[in-house]
């Protein structure tokens, strides 16, 4: 570890591999920092030549979290390729099955991934099991609130620590004097932490119901694999019955009520004890969103809970409107990235015309430092109107704010009365922890609405999950492009396909991570990740960097997702068939 240039590699508690680079001042202030993902995928020449109905099975392998909505979002590049509407029972069930991607991914990221950022395990070990059970009655109902449950976890904690196996609280910098909660939050947060474990067993059933498997749930170009059989089958799960919608509701009165008793609480009491950090690691203060969750099957944008748009420089009085189809708009740079373009490293490119040319420049392994003032990175730069965006929940919270949508509004000042801060709060990496609680509340909110209207059509004998109308490739033109885009938990999701013959002749994923992870462009912009180290990072200690960890957690990095499966010489690793 240098004193004047930090390095964290790997970055732990995220998906895939990430390396940040942080140069310091004499007073350990971080005055510029650097974003580098260490792996290189090459999906997008994976799928050339490939038929269009079998891409979404390749995409969603780009990452073992963010399964579902790679998914989607190539499926709905497909339909709009080819102009291909689904019915609106098809969009329903994927609206439930990403929301409860969302909620399931966020709650497994707050405690899982990032809380252990703020919350100091061993520290629980000093808890008054009654003083915390008052503590957790006087901010929630939720039912495991004894002082004998506190009791039993800590005694758990307890045996970990004396047998030197921590196991999934190992590695991490206990004690740092940055961590601000008192003994008994800690114990409360850790016995949430175990809690959600179990929880997320239950919840994950939705996507098998739906899907008929999770991780990597099956799904169809134009419509949803689900045929419904209007009553109990008794011949399995081939077709959806009353068994299994009701496994449905039930995962998603669990989720609410974790959502309400649990998560949110835990959140705005783990802030109150950070409220610094809401004045530090804002970013680019650019944001932008695609939008999502249609009301209707034909995916109407004026229909999206999530609306699409740009917010620039922290304006939330005006919202800028996004095309994801004009070059103009949305570009790829790769001035800092290990590839190339027929035209130079300084142009960009629309995802559509999208290149990728891998050629690694970097030092060799191993080294100390990257070559900075080069190429240091496997992520590209995408950029609206030339400008870096960051998505993500802190994104989306700030769009349905200044969109005037009132659940959202009322949140927020719910939230911000209670911990005493103006909305200018959420430019932060805190208020992009907490925007992450928020929007998990609202989706929670809209689950039963999507379940209690799909309940409805079927009532009503409309059955329909799936429009052959299209499906077969003699009916389709020619040429083709489609964008498919969705909110993935981490931020807008979009890809580009381009049909030819019948084939994919271009394919090309602009993910969230992309967005926030890319490096500099040809401008020397950094990314968000580059930006929010560098507002107001003091390190404690740069052979400890908490600091760094907390805010590069508050974006949930997924690395697996950004990066474009190739050997140390490029050639194929894997020859996959579909038979």
């Amino acid at each position: 570890m240098s004193a004047d240039r930090i390095v964290v590699d790997p970055v732990t508690r995220i998906e895939g591999h990430l390396r940040i680079e942080a140069e310091t001042d004499n007073e350990n202030r971080i005055t510029s920092a650097y974003s580098s993902g260490t792996m290189v995928r090459g999906l997008e020449i994976v799928m050339k030549g490939r038929d269009p109905r079998d891409a979404w099975a390749f995409a969603q392998r780009i990452c073992g979290v963010c399964t579902l909505v790679h998914g989607v979002a190539s499926i709905r590049s497909v339909e709009n390729a080819l102009d291909y509407p689904i019915p609106q029972n098809a969009q329903l069930i994927r609206n439930l099955m990403s929301g409860a991607q969302y909620i399931h991914d966020h709650v497994m990221h707050f405690y899982h991934l990032h809380a252990l950022d703020w919350v100091d395990v061993v520290s629980a070990l000093k808890a008054d099991p009654k003083a915390t059970s008052e503590l957790a009655q006087s901010i929630s109902k939720y039912r495991n609130s004894s002082p004998g449950y506190f009791s039993d976890v800590q005694t758990k904690v307890k045996n970990l620590v004396e047998s030197g196996q921590l196991g999934i609280f190992a590695n991490a910098y206990w004690g740092h004097p940055e961590y601000k909660l008192p003994p008994e939050a800690n114990l409360m947060a850790v016995a949430h932490y175990l809690d959600a474990l179990a929880w997320q067993r239950d919840v994950a059933k939705l996507q098998a119901v739906f899907g008929g498997k999770n991780p990597h749930p099956n799904f169809v170009v134009g419509g949803a694999p689900t045929a419904f059989s209007g009553g109990p089958t008794g011949n399995g799960q081939t077709t959806m019955n009353d068994l299994g919608m009701s496994i449905v509701r039930d995962a998603i009165i669990q989720m609410q009520e974790f959502v309400d008793e649990v998560y949110v609480p835990d959140t705005l009491a783990i802030a109150s004890f950070y409220k610094d950090w809401f004045e530090r690691g804002e970013g680019v203060g650019n944001f932008l969103t695609c939008g999502d969750f249609p009301a209707e099957g034909h995916g109407d944008p004026s229909s999206y809970l999530i609306p699409s748009g740009v917010i620039l420089d922290r304006d939330l009085s005006t919202i800028h409107p996004l095309d994801l189809t004009d070059p103009e708009q949305v570009q790829e740079f790769v001035s800092s990235s290990w590839y190339d373009y027929e035209d130079g490293k300084d142009v960009g490119l629309h995802p559509w015309d999208g290149e990728t040319t891998l050629n690694y420049t970097g030092p060799k392994a191993p080294y100390k430092f990257l070559d900075v003032e080069n190429d240091y990175s496997w992520v590209k730069s995408p950029r609206w109107r030339g400008k870096p965006m960051e998505v993500g929940p802190l994104a989306r919270v700030l769009m349905l704010y200044a969109s005037g949508h009132e659940p959202t509004k009322e949140l927020a000042t719910m939230a911000l009365t209670q911990l005493d801060l103006p909305i200018t709060a959420m430019f932060s990496t805190m208020g992009r922890t907490a925007a992450r609680t928020l929007e998990t509340k609202i989706i929670a909110d809209n689950m039963m609405t999507w379940y209690d209207n799909l309940m409805a059509n079927l009532v009503t004998g409309d059955l329909s999950t799936f429009n052959e109308d299209l499906w077969h490739p003699k009916s389709w033109p020619k040429q083709a492009k489609g964008v498919g885009y969705m909110e993935a938990p981490r931020g807008a999701l979009t890809h580009f396909t381009v049909i030819e013959d019948g084939k994919l002749s271009n394919y090309q994923a602009v993910v969230p991570t992309t967005w926030n992870a890319g490096p500099r462009d040809a401008e020397g912009q950094p990314g968000p990740y580059e930006a929010a180290l560098m507002d107001n990072h003091q390190m404690y200690d740069v052979n400890q960097p908490l600091e760094i960890l907390r805010t590069i957690h508050s974006f949930d990095p997924c690395l697996a997702c950004a990066v474009h499966m190739v050997g140390p010489d490029g050639e194929k690793g894997v020859t996959v068939k579909i038979t």
